[in-house]
């Protein structure tokens, strides 16, 4: 059996409102950890997978709006089965890393705190979604709803709407950072709360920090971890 093969893979997750640069640090993390020699895979929520994908879009184009968010969470979930199934659990299981965009944690704090389904509910869909499957790491980055409101207007296209959650008002915002907060301080063996409201570099080189100490015995500490 090779090196790589007797290597555990690693899942880390990042989380937060709109606008926070989840997909920016996500892609530098990717540069750094590829630079350590380690296969990364990186996906994101809702997607990840071709069925996933069309879930996503029905949910982000407003499709699912009106059914609740009962509704919305049952069509999260079916697209995170699929997405775990077909490319998460595979690749961790083949020793790589996957960086993902999203994951439960979202709908903890979409569809949960703020859209009112109580815990348990959220508990019982996590058993039957996730099946074990649970990240090593979540970032959650944070920043004040209202200027990653300004960020996510600004990275749109000329004339593009806003999608199903960007369009809701900044006190739907507001409940959702209080809920990623209270996910990270209820689990802080798992999640990290990290300032987003900062130049990307300082950002990348706060999440590199993080990920070399919690999870960084595992890449051997490389050279080419540091900077």
């Amino acid at each position: 059996m090779s090196d790589r093969a007797k290597r555990r893979g690693r899942f880390i997750t990042f989380e937060g409102g709109e606008g926070v640069g989840k997909s920016t640090q996500i892609r530098l993390l990717e540069a750094r950890l590829r630079g350590a020699g380690l296969d990364v895979v990186v996906t994101r929520e809702p997607g990840g997978s071709q069925r996933a994908e069309a879930i996503r879009a029905y949910i982000l184009g407003g499709g699912a709006r009106e059914l609740g968010p009962m509704a919305e969470a049952l069509l999260f979930s079916a697209a995170r089965i699929d997405h775990i199934d077909s490319l998460i659990r595979p690749a961790l299981q083949a020793g790589k890393w996957v960086l993902c965009d999203r994951f439960a944690d979202s709908t903890r704090a979409y569809q949960g705190a703020n859209g009112k389904l109580g815990d348990e509910v959220i508990a019982a869909l996590e058993k039957v979604t996730l099946a074990g499957v649970r990240p090593d790491l979540t970032l959650v980055l944070d920043m004040p709803p209202a200027i990653g409101l300004r960020r996510a207007a600004a990275r749109r296209e000329a004339g593009a709407p806003a999608d199903r959650f960007e369009s809701e008002g900044l006190g739907f915002h507001a409940r959702l950072r209080k809920a990623f907060h209270q996910i990270a301080n209820a689990e802080p063996e798992r999640c990290v709360i990290v300032n987003a409201d900062r130049t990307a570099p300082e950002v990348e080189a706060d999440i590199f920090r993080i990920v070399d100490e919690r999870l960084g015995d595992t890449v051997r500490r490389l050279p080419a971890l540091a900077r």
